[in-house]
């Protein structure tokens, strides 16, 4: 049924953050050191899940549509928030106008001194422009694609409908082990997009985006961190990343951009010194600061042809 075997790797994360939410409704453990472990788990389950939609957008992982539709609707309870509703944030406006003002998610948006406060405020600035950017296309894709909105309905009812029943089974549950854990997903999510654009050449061929390379966080997050091949083709499978990076990225970037350890250069670039730099070791300029450009697909245009390897409507 899966179009890569290395999808197993997917479903099983996301079976196992269903089994830790389960058990911290159902029978949470008394020992609170455990409870609190058992919290983190399932948030980082969350997030994985978060990738797992950018993943399925992109390449979706089953042979079968109606499967990855059915996949879609369970990876919205894992994520938090309706799959369909990824498309137009990141695969259209970001994928499409990288660090330009039709990129809603663009890291210029941030203006903190202090480099870590940009990248723990990222969720918070972008926010009010994906909304606005997911409201505008839902709206528009109502007429010109009933079947992508009513995959996008049935999603955005499954997670509000859920999040109904456990907020009225138990609010303090619904806001610890529902609430919590997604948060963390949709803040992790779209924050790796600071440190994957931030201080890169979005008109460079090679240069616009930068990877990190380690094995570690590569597997937990399957291969997001070999970011530039994923622009350049996103299309492509997570599972051919590394190897297809090494052949038709590597020869060609600036090796600084291929970063070895993420949790370093994190440390370096947000806690100390935290300065803000490009590349190439010069401090960023800034431009002025500019509100968010339109850039609605042209009206023949349909989610087949414009959602660069999403799943079509």
């Amino acid at each position: 049924m899966l179009r890569y075997k290395a999808d197993r790797r997917t479903l099983f994360f996301v079976a196992l953050y269903f089994t830790c939410l389960t058990t911290l409704w159902l029978n949470a453990p008394a020992f609170w050191p455990l409870h609190v472990a058992l919290v983190m788990v399932t948030s980082v389950l969350a997030f994985m899940g978060a990738v797992a939609t950018h993943n399925a957008l992109h390449s979706p992982p089953f042979k079968s549509r109606a499967l990855n539709r059915a996949f879609q609707v369970v990876l919205t309870l894992t994520y938090g928030h309706p799959v369909s509703a990824y498309v137009p944030g990141h695969n259209l406006s970001h994928h499409r106008f990288t660090q330009t003002n039709k990129d809603v998610m663009r890291t210029t948006k941030m203006r903190f001194r202090y480099n870590l406060l940009n990248i723990l405020f990222f969720l918070v600035r972008v926010a009010p422009g994906i909304m606005k950017a997911d409201s505008t296309y839902v709206k528009a894709m109502h007429k010109r694609s009933p079947v992508w909105f009513r995959q996008y309905v049935i999603e955005a009812s499954a997670f509000f409908g859920m999040s109904a029943l456990l907020l009225a089974l138990d609010w303090k549950k619904f806001l610890l082990y529902w609430m919590l854990p997604h948060t963390y997903a949709a803040w992790g999510i779209v924050s790796m997009n600071y440190p994957q654009h931030d201080g890169c050449d979005p008109d460079s061929e090679w240069n616009h985006s930068r990877n990190f390379v380690g094995k570690l966080v590569n597997w937990w997050t399957y291969n997001n961190g070999y970011h530039t091949l994923h622009h350049i083709e996103p299309g492509l499978h997570w599972s051919l990343l590394p190897e297809e990076h090494k052949k038709r990225v590597a020869p060609f970037i600036d090796p600084r951009l291929d970063q070895k350890s993420l949790i370093a250069f994190c440390f370096e670039n947000y806690v100390w010194p935290g300065r803000r730099l490009r590349f190439d070791g010069t401090p960023v300029v800034l431009p002025p600061i500019e509100p968010d450009q339109p850039w609605l697909p042209a009206p023949q245009e349909t989610p087949a042809e414009i959602s660069l390897g999403a799943i079509p409507g």
